[in-house]
């Protein structure tokens, strides 16, 4: 790929690689609260090695107390029968997860079952391998496709006649939609749309 592409792709990359950060404040994109999440998975974890250390990472300092008390009454309840033991776990489950979740200034709707998001899941590989080409790969494909429909529709549409209200009303349909997209996408980019993430003092200790 000769140079100038290559650094245009690589741009293109920084742009798009905050838009994770606007996907993840919607519902859709909520994966802390799958039971194939890293919060539950870390939950299960701590639960089976009876060590509320594996999950602490995830809630605030301020939550830590209330999640240990969770934890130790999820292990009394779990010793009572295969039934109770899934109860529990379930509490435990959905207790760290809502914290979790109001620590982000997010709201906590349920916990749900289902695969992670495709973008997701590729951005838990890219974490696991250490390389980001798929992950970029996908991040350029979505903006660039994006970008080509809303650009197109303005395009096609700027041309009407001065008066024509009918005509630049349907250019307007297109024109805000695509700045308020670029905008998104920007904003994304300088980190200024940002959800709520854990600060230093997260770190497990």
């Amino acid at each position: 790929m000769p140079d100038h592409h290559n650094t245009m792709f690589r741009r293109a990359a920084i742009v798009v690689a905050s838009l994770a950060a606007l996907a993840v404040s919607t519902p859709a994109f909520a994966h802390c609260d799958t039971l194939k999440g890293p919060v539950v998975t870390a939950a299960a974890a701590a639960l089976e090695a009876r060590d509320p250390g594996l999950v602490l990472h995830w809630v605030r300092p301020a939550d830590e107390a209330l999640i240990r008390s969770a934890f130790q009454q999820a292990l009394a309840v779990r010793a009572l029968g295969p039934e109770a033991k899934a109860l529990a776990d379930r509490y435990f489950f959905e207790t760290v997860v809502r914290i979790h979740r109001a620590g982000e200034g997010a709201p906590y709707t349920g916990l749900v079952d289902r695969e992670p998001e495709p973008i997701i899941a590729a951005t838990d590989q890219a974490i696991s391998l250490g390389a980001t080409d798929e992950l970029e790969k996908l991040l350029v494909a979505k903006v660039r496709a994006g970008l080509s429909e809303r650009f197109a529709a303005a395009r096609a549409t700027r041309d009407f006649r001065p008066g024509d209200v009918a005509a630049g009303r349907k250019f307007v349909a297109a024109y805000v939609p695509l700045t308020h997209w670029i905008e998104g996408v920007f904003a994304a980019a300088e980190g200024t749309t940002e959800h709520a993430v854990p600060t230093a003092e997260h770190a497990h200790r």
